[in-house]
Formats: C-alpha cells, structure tokens, sequence
C-alpha cells in the first residue's frame, strides 16, 4: 500500500516507508501511567504521512530508516490524516538508515585525523610544561 491510497478511518494498514524525520518527544501522564510519544514524518514516492512513535517505538527507530507498519490506522486530526500502530499494530524495521550507520563510527580516515590532532595537542602541552 502507498501512503497516497491512505483513506481516514481506515484500518488494516500495511506500509513500507522511510522516516524523513522524528519530532521532540513529549511525555505524559495517563490513568496514572507515565509515557512518551513522538511523531514521526513518513515518505514514500506518492507522498507523506505523520505516524505516532509510542514509548519503546522511539528508541527502536531513527531518520533515515525504511520501516513496515503492519495492522495500522488511519485518524484524521486537525485536517491532516496521522497513522498510527494503536494497541494491535507493530512497526518493524525493514533497512536501517545509512545516516545512522555512518555516525555510528568515524571512518579510518577520520580516526587517523583525530589520532594526529590529539597527539599534537599533547606535544603542545608538553612544551608548555618544559617552559
């Protein structure tokens, strides 16, 4: 399915897109129960929808990332239609964004530029202390 087919009020959603951002996330309180939420922006190539990151959902999940969400909901609020996963649906990651892949770790290269520039400032210090 296409986030162009999406219809409001409509149930049952299986979609594979890409987060192309996440939100602040918000926490609140309910029935006495703490919990966390933030919207995402999801795109495909026929267009864009926000989906609702519940708890856990936040931390699982990052920019760049391809996800499928399975068994969703369509909810229209203000105008504008939001998807979300509610009590049955699940999200599961489908490709791992390569923005996160390549901050995880600085390159070879890089590694090698911050190694020269620590040694150098160490040999500066030791200047300093011989004067």
């Amino acid at each position: 399915m296409n986030i162009k087919e999406l219809q409001p009020r409509q149930g049952n959603v299986e979609l594979v897109a890409e987060i192309a951002e996440i939100g602040d996330v918000r926490e609140f309180n309910k029935f006495g129960k703490a919990g966390r939420v933030a919207t995402a922006r999801l795109k495909d190539d026929t267009g864009e929808i926000e989906l609702s990151l519940w708890n856990e959902q936040i931390d699982q999940f990052g920019k760049g990332d391809t996800i499928k969400v399975v068994n969703g909901y369509v909810k229209e609020y203000q105008g504008e239609m939001q998807l979300t996963t509610g009590m049955r649906g699940t999200i599961e990651l489908v490709k791992k964004g390569e923005k996160q892949e390549k901050a995880t770790a600085p390159a070879e290269s890089e590694q090698t530029e911050i190694q020269k520039t620590i040694q150098k400032l160490a040999l500066e210090e030791e200047k300093i202390d011989e004067d």
